[in-house]
């Protein structure tokens, strides 16, 4: 605020009409600099949730549309990871599973940094581009659904009981590109939880031993998010006069083709420079989401 006020004066001082202009383009970017402070502020008072603070786990699935939407997929990964690159979080894909002929057919990211998981909650839902698909040879407009679903990976202060007659283990060998024993070996895990018939996985690491602790971690993160699911449904059937935050349904629209425009239909912001946004530029409909759920709360 003291520099705006310098340069606000400087300005007012100032004869020479080309250091006047250099002086307002210096008050412009000052002024983008404290709204940017600002709104990051104001998003952290808004993440005060019982586990907002903790590390993210994301999966991404296609949906209906094939191909399209096996290419949609991928890009919301990097849509993901070019977004906690940004944030300077830790993103890791703990699973990968290419596409037949593009694309991806689900991944799941353990998104490490402070309130990863309260920031990224919102992205639970179906996601909807539309654009003119490149592998149509008659370049026809095509609608292409992928599903975001985020839980938090819980830490060591929260105890979550699994008991080993519960499980069923599978190891299988890694698949896609890996070093000289992550094809031939069978590193891969999966561990099925037979009472909820959750299925958990992870290849991403070369000894199975690892990825087992990491599948067992996304185990237990799941059974705590599938408790606080039941806390929250009986909380809604307490209150149902409150408006529900349906995370099962459509959440976004990315237009591409015949117009540029990215519309949240939950928050109704909107936003026209697309490719900025699919580049990772996400937060400000992220802090539109953390507002709407304040005052949904």
């Amino acid at each position: 605020m003291s520099d705006l006020e310098t340069y606000f004066h400087l300005a007012q001082e100032e004869t020479d009409s080309a250091q006047r202009e250099s002086l307002l383009a210096d008050i412009a970017k000052e002024l983008g600099d404290a709204d940017a402070y600002v709104s990051e502020l104001e998003t952290k008072t808004l993440l005060a949730g019982e586990s907002d603070g903790l590390n993210a786990i994301l999966t991404i699935k296609p949906g209906a549309g094939g191909i399209d939407s096996q290419d949609w997929a991928e890009m919301l990964l990097r849509m993901y990871l070019r977004w906690a690159e940004s944030k300077g979080f830790r993103a890791n894909v703990l699973e990968s599973t290419p596409g037949e002929e593009a694309g991806i057919k689900s991944a799941t990211v353990q998104v490490e940094g402070e309130n990863a998981y309260g920031m990224l909650a919102g992205e639970s839902g179906v996601h909807r581009l539309v654009r003119i698909s490149p592998f149509d040879q008659q370049a026809r407009r095509h609608t292409s659904f992928a599903s975001i679903f985020v839980i938090p990976e819980i830490d060591d202060r929260i105890e979550v009981v699994v008991d080993p007659e519960d499980l069923r283990v599978d190891t299988y060998r890694s698949g896609g590109k890996g070093g000289q024993n992550v094809n031939k070996v069978e590193t891969a895990i999966r561990i099925t939880h037979i009472p909820t018939g959750i299925v958990v996985q992870c290849q991403n690491e070369r000894s199975q031993h690892k990825n087992r602790e990491m599948a067992m971690k996304l185990l237990r993160s799941q059974l705590y998010e599938l408790e606080l699911e039941k806390r929250r449904e009986e909380a809604r059937k307490l209150d149902a006069s409150k408006p529900e935050i349906s995370f099962g349904s459509q959440i976004r629209s990315y237009v591409m083709q015949p117009y540029q425009m990215i519309k949240d239909h939950r928050t109704k912001f909107e936003r026209g420079d697309v490719q900025k946004v699919l580049d990772g530029d996400i937060d400000p409909f992220i802090r539109a989401y953390l507002l709407y759920r304040r005052e949904a709360a």
